[in-house]
Protein backbone atom coordinates (compact mmCIF):
# COMPACT_ATOMS: atom_id res chain seq x y z
CA UNK A 1 0.00 0.00 0.00
CA UNK A 2 1.24 3.30 -1.10
CA UNK A 3 1.25 5.88 1.33
CA UNK A 4 2.87 9.47 2.17
CA UNK A 5 5.82 8.27 3.44
CA UNK A 6 6.48 6.13 0.34
CA UNK A 7 5.74 8.96 -1.60
CA UNK A 8 8.07 11.28 -0.16
CA UNK A 9 10.43 8.64 -0.77
CA UNK A 10 9.57 7.99 -4.36
CA UNK A 11 9.78 11.71 -4.56
CA UNK A 12 12.81 12.14 -2.97
CA UNK A 13 14.55 9.76 -5.10
CA UNK A 14 12.90 11.52 -8.79
CA UNK A 15 14.85 14.72 -7.02
CA UNK A 16 18.76 12.91 -6.54
CA UNK A 17 17.99 11.44 -10.06
CA UNK A 18 16.87 14.65 -11.52
CA UNK A 19 17.98 17.61 -10.03
CA UNK A 20 15.76 20.42 -10.89
CA UNK A 21 18.75 23.21 -11.73
CA UNK A 22 20.31 21.07 -14.01
CA UNK A 23 17.39 18.89 -15.64
CA UNK A 24 15.60 20.42 -18.31
CA UNK A 25 11.72 21.08 -18.02
CA UNK A 26 10.50 17.97 -20.51
CA UNK A 27 13.23 15.83 -19.41
CA UNK A 28 11.89 16.23 -15.34
CA UNK A 29 8.20 15.69 -16.26
CA UNK A 30 8.83 13.03 -18.38
CA UNK A 31 10.83 11.36 -15.30
CA UNK A 32 8.22 12.31 -13.18
CA UNK A 33 5.79 9.96 -15.16
CA UNK A 34 7.69 7.54 -15.46
CA UNK A 35 8.51 7.53 -11.71
CA UNK A 36 4.57 7.33 -11.56
CA UNK A 37 4.51 10.73 -9.88
CA UNK A 38 2.59 12.74 -12.63
CA UNK A 39 -1.15 11.46 -11.38
CA UNK A 40 -0.50 9.18 -8.12
CA UNK A 41 -4.08 7.48 -8.62
CA UNK A 42 -3.29 6.01 -12.00
CA UNK A 43 -2.34 2.63 -12.43
CA UNK A 44 1.75 1.84 -12.66
CA UNK A 45 2.98 2.42 -15.65
CA UNK A 46 0.31 5.18 -16.43
CA UNK A 47 2.06 8.12 -14.90
CA UNK A 48 0.45 6.80 -11.18
CA UNK A 49 1.13 4.05 -8.66
CA UNK A 50 -2.36 3.13 -8.13
CA UNK A 51 -2.35 5.52 -4.90
CA UNK A 52 -5.48 7.33 -3.26
CA UNK A 53 -5.84 10.41 -5.34
CA UNK A 54 -5.94 12.37 -2.17
CA UNK A 55 -1.98 11.66 -1.56
CA UNK A 56 -1.37 13.62 -5.00
CA UNK A 57 -0.76 16.58 -2.70
CA UNK A 58 1.92 15.30 -0.77
CA UNK A 59 3.88 15.22 -4.26
CA UNK A 60 2.87 18.27 -5.69
CA UNK A 61 4.00 19.69 -2.24
CA UNK A 62 7.48 18.24 -2.24
CA UNK A 63 7.91 19.32 -5.82
CA UNK A 64 6.85 22.76 -5.28
CA UNK A 65 8.91 23.25 -2.57
CA UNK A 66 12.24 22.99 -4.48
CA UNK A 67 10.89 24.61 -7.45
CA UNK A 68 10.28 21.97 -9.94
CA UNK A 69 9.07 22.09 -13.01
CA UNK A 70 5.14 21.65 -13.52
CA UNK A 71 3.14 20.52 -16.68
CA UNK A 72 0.97 23.79 -16.92
CA UNK A 73 -1.94 22.44 -16.45
CA UNK A 74 -4.08 25.40 -17.81
CA UNK A 75 -2.52 25.16 -20.80
CA UNK A 76 -4.02 21.68 -21.90
CA UNK A 77 -7.14 21.76 -19.55
CA UNK A 78 -9.09 20.03 -22.00
CA UNK A 79 -6.80 16.88 -22.33
CA UNK A 80 -5.77 16.57 -18.63
CA UNK A 81 -9.39 17.18 -17.52
CA UNK A 82 -11.45 15.50 -19.59
CA UNK A 83 -9.56 13.27 -22.60
CA UNK A 84 -6.92 11.34 -19.88
CA UNK A 85 -9.96 9.73 -17.72
CA UNK A 86 -12.01 9.38 -20.88
CA UNK A 87 -8.68 7.38 -22.64
CA UNK A 88 -7.88 5.75 -18.56
CA UNK A 89 -11.88 4.51 -18.82
CA UNK A 90 -12.68 3.42 -21.86
CA UNK A 91 -9.10 3.07 -23.56
CA UNK A 92 -7.60 0.20 -24.96
CA UNK A 93 -4.01 -0.61 -23.52
CA UNK A 94 -2.39 0.70 -26.74
CA UNK A 95 -4.25 3.71 -26.95
CA UNK A 96 -3.49 4.42 -22.82
CA UNK A 97 0.63 4.11 -23.67
CA UNK A 98 0.44 6.32 -26.72
CA UNK A 99 -1.57 9.34 -25.64
CA UNK A 100 -1.31 9.42 -21.49
CA UNK A 101 2.32 10.07 -21.64
CA UNK A 102 2.76 13.43 -23.79
CA UNK A 103 -0.71 14.36 -22.94
CA UNK A 104 -0.25 14.84 -18.96
CA UNK A 105 3.64 16.58 -19.82
CA UNK A 106 2.62 19.14 -22.29
CA UNK A 107 4.22 17.86 -25.44
CA UNK A 108 0.65 17.23 -27.15
CA UNK A 109 -2.47 19.60 -26.26
CA UNK A 110 -5.82 18.24 -26.96
CA UNK A 111 -9.18 19.87 -27.82
CA UNK A 112 -12.75 18.94 -27.79
CA UNK A 113 -15.09 18.27 -30.95
CA UNK A 114 -18.45 18.11 -29.66
CA UNK A 115 -20.75 21.16 -29.88
CA UNK A 116 -22.56 22.13 -33.35
CA UNK A 117 -24.03 24.80 -34.94
CA UNK A 118 -27.28 22.81 -34.77
CA UNK A 119 -26.67 20.75 -31.69
CA UNK A 120 -25.33 23.09 -28.85
CA UNK A 121 -27.68 22.64 -25.91
CA UNK A 122 -28.80 19.37 -27.40
CA UNK A 123 -25.86 17.48 -28.14
CA UNK A 124 -27.47 14.52 -29.13
CA UNK A 125 -28.57 15.54 -31.59
CA UNK A 126 -25.40 15.96 -33.54
CA UNK A 127 -25.20 15.64 -37.07
CA UNK A 128 -21.12 15.06 -38.35
CA UNK A 129 -21.03 11.65 -39.84
CA UNK A 130 -19.04 9.02 -39.44
CA UNK A 131 -19.13 5.99 -42.43
CA UNK A 132 -16.76 3.07 -41.90
CA UNK A 133 -14.92 2.42 -45.11
CA UNK A 134 -12.55 -0.67 -44.01
CA UNK A 135 -10.64 0.05 -41.22
CA UNK A 136 -10.89 3.39 -41.45
CA UNK A 137 -14.01 5.91 -40.56
CA UNK A 138 -14.47 8.56 -42.56
CA UNK A 139 -15.53 11.97 -41.06
CA UNK A 140 -17.54 14.88 -42.45
CA UNK A 141 -19.20 18.01 -40.43
CA UNK A 142 -19.07 20.78 -38.83
CA UNK A 143 -17.84 21.45 -34.96
CA UNK A 144 -18.09 24.99 -33.50
CA UNK A 145 -16.99 26.74 -29.73
CA UNK A 146 -14.14 24.55 -30.13
CA UNK A 147 -11.17 26.11 -27.23
CA UNK A 148 -7.74 25.82 -28.24
CA UNK A 149 -8.17 23.92 -31.34
CA UNK A 150 -5.52 26.20 -32.89
CA UNK A 151 -2.87 24.52 -30.79
CA UNK A 152 -4.29 21.05 -30.85
CA UNK A 153 -2.39 18.20 -31.76
CA UNK A 154 -5.53 15.98 -30.66
CA UNK A 155 -8.90 16.15 -30.11
CA UNK A 156 -12.16 14.05 -28.56
CA UNK A 157 -14.65 13.89 -30.87
CA UNK A 158 -18.36 12.25 -31.04
CA UNK A 159 -19.71 11.12 -34.42
CA UNK A 160 -22.63 9.80 -35.67
CA UNK A 161 -22.24 6.02 -36.80
CA UNK A 162 -26.05 5.12 -37.10
CA UNK A 163 -28.48 7.38 -38.43
CA UNK A 164 -30.75 4.42 -38.17
CA UNK A 165 -31.43 4.79 -34.27
CA UNK A 166 -32.77 7.00 -31.74
CA UNK A 167 -30.23 10.10 -31.67
CA UNK A 168 -28.36 8.73 -28.59
CA UNK A 169 -28.13 5.27 -29.68
CA UNK A 170 -26.21 6.26 -33.10
CA UNK A 171 -23.14 8.10 -32.06
CA UNK A 172 -19.26 6.84 -31.45
CA UNK A 173 -16.35 8.71 -30.02
CA UNK A 174 -12.72 8.95 -31.70
CA UNK A 175 -9.75 10.46 -31.56
CA UNK A 176 -9.06 12.94 -33.94
CA UNK A 177 -5.39 14.31 -35.41
CA UNK A 178 -5.69 18.03 -35.78
CA UNK A 179 -2.87 17.62 -38.39
CA UNK A 180 -4.99 15.81 -40.65
CA UNK A 181 -5.78 17.98 -43.64
CA UNK A 182 -9.10 17.75 -44.05
CA UNK A 183 -9.43 19.32 -40.22
CA UNK A 184 -9.64 23.22 -41.16
CA UNK A 185 -9.31 24.96 -37.97
CA UNK A 186 -11.34 29.02 -38.04
CA UNK A 187 -11.16 31.42 -35.54
CA UNK A 188 -13.92 32.49 -34.25
CA UNK A 189 -13.38 35.98 -32.81
CA UNK A 190 -15.41 37.02 -29.22
CA UNK A 191 -16.34 39.99 -27.79
CA UNK A 192 -13.18 40.42 -25.94
CA UNK A 193 -11.26 40.57 -28.84
CA UNK A 194 -9.71 37.80 -28.59
CA UNK A 195 -10.09 34.34 -30.76
CA UNK A 196 -9.65 31.46 -27.89
CA UNK A 197 -12.68 29.50 -29.77
CA UNK A 198 -12.78 28.22 -33.04
CA UNK A 199 -15.05 26.23 -35.50
CA UNK A 200 -13.69 22.89 -36.94
CA UNK A 201 -14.56 21.74 -40.31
CA UNK A 202 -13.96 18.02 -41.32
CA UNK A 203 -14.15 16.74 -44.69
CA UNK A 204 -13.14 13.53 -45.38
CA UNK A 205 -11.15 12.99 -42.44
CA UNK A 206 -9.94 9.37 -42.40
CA UNK A 207 -9.86 8.15 -38.67
CA UNK A 208 -8.48 4.16 -37.85
CA UNK A 209 -10.63 2.43 -36.04
CA UNK A 210 -8.00 1.42 -34.18
CA UNK A 211 -8.28 5.72 -33.03
CA UNK A 212 -12.06 4.12 -31.68
CA UNK A 213 -12.81 4.91 -27.77
CA UNK A 214 -15.23 2.37 -26.86
CA UNK A 215 -17.80 0.51 -28.94
CA UNK A 216 -19.31 1.36 -31.99
CA UNK A 217 -22.56 3.11 -31.33
CA UNK A 218 -21.88 3.67 -27.34
CA UNK A 219 -20.42 7.02 -27.81
CA UNK A 220 -23.11 8.75 -25.79
CA UNK A 221 -22.43 6.75 -22.60
CA UNK A 222 -18.27 7.37 -23.06
CA UNK A 223 -19.10 11.23 -23.77
CA UNK A 224 -20.52 11.19 -20.15
CA UNK A 225 -17.03 10.43 -18.29
CA UNK A 226 -16.05 13.22 -20.74
CA UNK A 227 -18.75 15.53 -19.92
CA UNK A 228 -18.95 14.81 -15.67
CA UNK A 229 -14.83 15.36 -15.69
CA UNK A 230 -15.34 18.93 -17.63
CA UNK A 231 -17.79 20.09 -15.08
CA UNK A 232 -15.82 19.24 -12.17
CA UNK A 233 -12.65 20.53 -13.92
CA UNK A 234 -14.60 23.49 -14.50
CA UNK A 235 -16.09 24.18 -11.12
CA UNK A 236 -14.52 22.07 -8.89
CA UNK A 237 -11.20 23.74 -9.37
CA UNK A 238 -8.66 24.61 -6.46
CA UNK A 239 -8.54 28.11 -5.40
CA UNK A 240 -7.25 29.57 -1.81
CA UNK A 241 -9.48 32.27 0.19
CA UNK A 242 -10.62 34.88 -2.05
CA UNK A 243 -8.71 32.89 -5.36
CA UNK A 244 -9.98 33.46 -8.70
CA UNK A 245 -12.62 36.39 -9.72
CA UNK A 246 -13.48 37.63 -6.23
CA UNK A 247 -9.68 38.75 -5.72
CA UNK A 248 -9.41 41.26 -7.46
CA UNK A 249 -12.52 43.17 -6.33
CA UNK A 250 -11.17 42.65 -2.74
CA UNK A 251 -8.26 44.28 -3.70
CA UNK A 252 -9.78 47.07 -5.10
CA UNK A 253 -12.01 47.56 -2.49
CA UNK A 254 -9.60 47.37 0.21
CA UNK A 255 -6.98 50.12 -1.48
CA UNK A 256 -9.25 52.32 -2.81
CA UNK A 257 -11.99 53.34 -0.50
CA UNK A 258 -12.90 56.17 -1.94
CA UNK A 259 -15.13 54.30 -4.47
CA UNK A 260 -16.92 52.59 -1.63
CA UNK A 261 -20.69 52.86 -1.04
CA UNK A 262 -22.99 51.26 1.46
CA UNK A 263 -24.65 49.26 -1.72
CA UNK A 264 -21.83 48.10 -3.30
CA UNK A 265 -20.23 46.72 0.76
CA UNK A 266 -23.58 45.16 0.98
CA UNK A 267 -22.94 43.33 -2.58
CA UNK A 268 -19.48 42.50 -2.14
CA UNK A 269 -19.83 40.62 1.45
CA UNK A 270 -22.96 38.41 -0.33
CA UNK A 271 -20.77 37.70 -2.97
CA UNK A 272 -17.48 37.00 -0.95
CA UNK A 273 -19.31 34.76 1.43
CA UNK A 274 -21.35 32.63 -1.71
CA UNK A 275 -17.51 32.33 -3.54
CA UNK A 276 -16.03 30.60 0.09
CA UNK A 277 -19.19 28.66 -0.12
CA UNK A 278 -18.55 27.27 -3.84
CA UNK A 279 -14.41 27.55 -2.94
CA UNK A 280 -15.15 25.06 0.13
CA UNK A 281 -18.07 22.90 -2.08
CA UNK A 282 -15.55 22.32 -4.42
CA UNK A 283 -13.42 20.99 -1.98
CA UNK A 284 -15.51 18.75 -0.98
CA UNK A 285 -16.33 17.74 -4.55
CA UNK A 286 -12.55 16.83 -4.98
CA UNK A 287 -12.84 14.66 -1.68
CA UNK A 288 -15.61 13.00 -2.90
CA UNK A 289 -13.44 11.86 -6.66
CA UNK A 290 -11.26 10.05 -4.16
CA UNK A 291 -13.74 7.52 -3.89
CA UNK A 292 -14.62 7.30 -7.20
CA UNK A 293 -15.92 8.98 -10.63
CA UNK A 294 -17.92 12.12 -10.49
CA UNK A 295 -21.02 12.47 -10.75
CA UNK A 296 -23.74 14.72 -11.33
CA UNK A 297 -22.74 17.29 -8.72
CA UNK A 298 -20.42 18.87 -10.89
CA UNK A 299 -23.11 19.99 -13.18
CA UNK A 300 -24.13 22.23 -9.47
CA UNK A 301 -20.71 23.44 -9.08
CA UNK A 302 -20.37 24.62 -12.79
CA UNK A 303 -23.93 26.50 -12.43
CA UNK A 304 -22.13 28.47 -9.36
CA UNK A 305 -19.31 28.91 -10.57
CA UNK A 306 -21.23 30.85 -13.72
CA UNK A 307 -23.24 33.02 -12.38
CA UNK A 308 -20.83 33.89 -9.54
CA UNK A 309 -18.22 35.23 -12.02
CA UNK A 310 -20.81 37.50 -14.07
CA UNK A 311 -22.21 38.94 -10.58
CA UNK A 312 -18.53 39.47 -9.60
CA UNK A 313 -17.24 40.64 -12.77
CA UNK A 314 -20.26 43.15 -12.79
CA UNK A 315 -19.55 44.37 -9.47
CA UNK A 316 -16.32 45.04 -9.98
CA UNK A 317 -17.09 47.17 -13.41
CA UNK A 318 -19.81 49.23 -11.60
CA UNK A 319 -16.83 49.44 -8.34
CA UNK A 320 -14.20 51.51 -10.26
CA UNK A 321 -17.00 53.63 -12.35
CA UNK A 322 -15.31 55.11 -15.25
CA UNK A 323 -12.29 52.69 -15.03
CA UNK A 324 -14.31 49.92 -15.37
CA UNK A 325 -15.34 50.95 -19.10
CA UNK A 326 -12.08 50.87 -20.10
CA UNK A 327 -10.35 47.93 -21.91
CA UNK A 328 -6.50 47.29 -22.01
CA UNK A 329 -6.47 45.99 -25.46
CA UNK A 330 -9.00 44.59 -28.66
CA UNK A 331 -6.14 43.67 -30.38
CA UNK A 332 -6.79 39.90 -32.31
CA UNK A 333 -5.35 37.72 -30.80
CA UNK A 334 -4.97 33.70 -31.03
CA UNK A 335 -4.22 32.89 -26.46
CA UNK A 336 -3.01 29.26 -25.49
CA UNK A 337 -5.26 30.17 -22.79
CA UNK A 338 -7.80 31.76 -20.19
CA UNK A 339 -6.59 34.44 -17.73
CA UNK A 340 -9.21 35.78 -15.94
CA UNK A 341 -7.09 37.49 -13.32
CA UNK A 342 -4.23 38.79 -15.25
CA UNK A 343 -6.27 41.12 -17.18
CA UNK A 344 -8.38 44.06 -16.46
CA UNK A 345 -11.95 44.47 -15.08
CA UNK A 346 -13.24 44.85 -18.53
CA UNK A 347 -12.26 42.03 -20.18
CA UNK A 348 -13.46 40.08 -16.80
CA UNK A 349 -17.23 41.21 -17.38
CA UNK A 350 -17.10 40.76 -21.01
CA UNK A 351 -15.24 36.92 -20.91
CA UNK A 352 -17.36 35.78 -17.64
CA UNK A 353 -20.49 35.78 -20.17
CA UNK A 354 -19.19 32.69 -21.96
CA UNK A 355 -18.89 30.72 -18.51
CA UNK A 356 -23.05 30.26 -18.97
CA UNK A 357 -22.42 28.68 -22.14
CA UNK A 358 -18.88 26.77 -22.28
CA UNK A 359 -19.01 23.01 -20.65
CA UNK A 360 -22.62 23.04 -20.65
CA UNK A 361 -25.04 25.74 -20.80
CA UNK A 362 -26.83 26.79 -17.33
CA UNK A 363 -30.19 26.00 -19.18
CA UNK A 364 -29.06 22.44 -19.53
CA UNK A 365 -27.11 21.95 -16.12
CA UNK A 366 -30.44 23.13 -14.26
CA UNK A 367 -32.11 20.31 -15.83
CA UNK A 368 -29.23 17.97 -15.15
CA UNK A 369 -29.33 19.01 -11.55
CA UNK A 370 -33.17 18.66 -11.49
CA UNK A 371 -33.06 15.50 -12.70
CA UNK A 372 -29.98 13.42 -11.60
CA UNK A 373 -29.18 15.45 -8.08
CA UNK A 374 -32.78 15.89 -7.01
CA UNK A 375 -34.97 13.17 -8.70
CA UNK A 376 -37.53 15.82 -9.91
CA UNK A 377 -39.09 14.02 -12.94
CA UNK A 378 -37.59 14.25 -16.24
CA UNK A 379 -39.48 16.43 -18.75
CA UNK A 380 -41.34 14.88 -21.89
CA UNK A 381 -39.13 14.21 -24.84
CA UNK A 382 -40.84 13.00 -27.69
CA UNK A 383 -38.27 12.39 -29.79
CA UNK A 384 -36.60 10.06 -27.46
CA UNK A 385 -37.51 6.73 -29.53
CA UNK A 386 -37.38 8.12 -32.97
CA UNK A 387 -34.43 7.69 -35.43
CA UNK A 388 -32.25 10.60 -35.54
CA UNK A 389 -32.99 10.73 -39.52
CA UNK A 390 -36.63 10.84 -38.91
CA UNK A 391 -36.22 13.82 -36.38
CA UNK A 392 -37.23 17.51 -37.81
CA UNK A 393 -34.72 20.06 -38.55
Amino acid sequence: MTDAAELKRRTAELLAAHPVDSTGRLDFLKARFDAGLAWVHYPEGLGGLGAPRSLQAVVDAELEAVGAPDNDSRRNGIGLGMAAPTILKYGTEEQKQRYLRPLWIGEEVWCQLFSEPGAGSDLAALGTRAVREGDDWVVNGQKVWTSGAHNARWAILIARTDPNVPKHAGITYFICDMTDPGVDVRPLRQVTGEAEFNEVFLTDVRIPDSRRLGGIGDGWRVAQTTLNNERVAIGGMRLPREGGMIGPVVKTWRERPELRTHDLHQRLLKLWVESEVARLTAERLRQQLVAGQPGPEGAGMKLAFARLNQEISGLEVELRGEEGLLYDDWTMRRPELVDFVGRDAGYRYLRAKGNSIEGGTSEVLLNIVAERVLGLPSEPRTDKDVAWKDLAR
